[in-house]
């Protein structure tokens, strides 16, 4: 098989195109023929600066393929299931750039009759606007249609990844959703992922927008750049609201009032997926299989997430395409599954 392997840590160059064994599942283990890898953030700064337990790594944490062949202690009726992965390559060699990848059963999602594509943009991004969307402490701990009618979310950052599986997730749940975006373009964006208003944060008042809206306050906050914007998410939290900060866009470091978040007992929770409770991991799968098999879940510049398609070899290219900040999804092609 044809797989993306680095050795070593370092920029885009430890990046090779090589050849390799097809590898055997091991027990509770599924050989997945990939179709499609999905390219997040996790990819360039893992190779750059993650160990490599096994000396080797082939990247890529997402990806949607067919089930090949399982391990001892796993059902073959599996075999032939067209399946998306998630955290495929987290502690783990094989990732999903190659034509071939093993991952635990569990972490094999029947797809279904949605593309390959959509399922490659799953895993990592939808996953984190799970979390983003179930942490608060009034929050629900299960998103389904209605979980969210009478709650007032705030997506910053509504144009990327993260910020459109948000908008969709909270959508599909009937929360009224609230996207902040830099550009006209990334306006609509949002909008056709299912904003029901977007404030463009460069040319309007985001406080005075937000309130317009909800008067009291927003339920939670799904954060891209708490540097930035922490000033802005103080003033519109309602009481028990809670900011979830999935990146650190704009800066490292934040600064918080803390007697003006005492008041209406505000929390700030900080979200990376790899590390978030097994429960509210095996959740966030439940839930986004849920809202993939009724629909609820596009991609494509219609939905709002643009898709970017690179071919294995380019890997490298496609990972230098989101380090650089492509907007919406980088995807690689593997092979032609069926």
């Amino acid at each position: 098989m044809k797989a993306i392997v680095y050795e070593r840590s370092g920029d885009a160059s430890v990046l090779q195109h090589v050849e390799r064994p097809i590898p055997e599942p091991a027990p509770g283990e599924v050989l997945v023929r990939m179709a499609v890898s999905g390219v997040n953030p996790t990819d360039w700064k893992a190779r750059q600066a993650w160990p490599l337990p096994a000396g080797w790594q082939i990247p890529g944490q997402d990806g949607a393929g067919v089930i090949e062949a399982v391990g001892e202690g796993v059902d073959q009726i599996l075999i032939g299931s067209r399946v998306w992965l998630w955290e495929a390559a987290w502690q783990r060699p094989w990732g999903t750039a190659a034509e071939y990848t093993l991952v635990p059963v569990r972490h094999a999602v029947r797809l279904g009759s949605a593309s390959f594509d959509l399922g490659a943009c799953l895993g990592i991004p939808f996953m984190t606007a799970h979390r983003c969307l179930t942490a608060g402490e009034f929050m629900p701990d299960k998103l389904h249609a209605g979980a969210l009618s009478d709650h007032v979310v705030l997506v910053q950052g509504g144009a990327g990844a993260v910020g459109n599986a948000a908008i969709q997730l909270a959508r599909w749940a009937d929360a009224c959703v609230i996207a902040t975006v830099s550009t006209p373009e990334k306006a609509q964006l949002a909008a056709a992922a299912g904003a029901n208003f977007v404030i463009n944060y460069r040319q309007q008042d985001v406080v005075a927008e937000v309130r317009k809206v909800a008067p009291d306050g927003v339920h939670t906050i799904v954060e891209v750049s708490a540097a930035r914007n922490a000033a802005t998410d103080v003033q519109i939290l309602r009481a028990g609201g809670a900011v979830c900060v999935y990146a650190d866009d704009g800066g490292a470091e934040v600064t918080l009032p803390i007697r003006t978040l005492m008041m209406p007992n505000a929390r700030w929770q900080f979200v990376l997926i790899y590390t978030a409770p097994k429960a509210a991991k095996a959740q966030a799968v439940t839930d986004i299989a849920a809202a993939v098999a009724q629909g609820a879940i596009r991609v494509g510049e219609e939905a709002g997430l643009p898709l970017h398609h690179y071919p294995l070899a380019a890997t490298a290219a496609a990972q230098k395409a989101v380090q650089d900040g492509a907007v919406g999804k980088v995807l690689i092609g593997t092979t032609e599954a069926g």
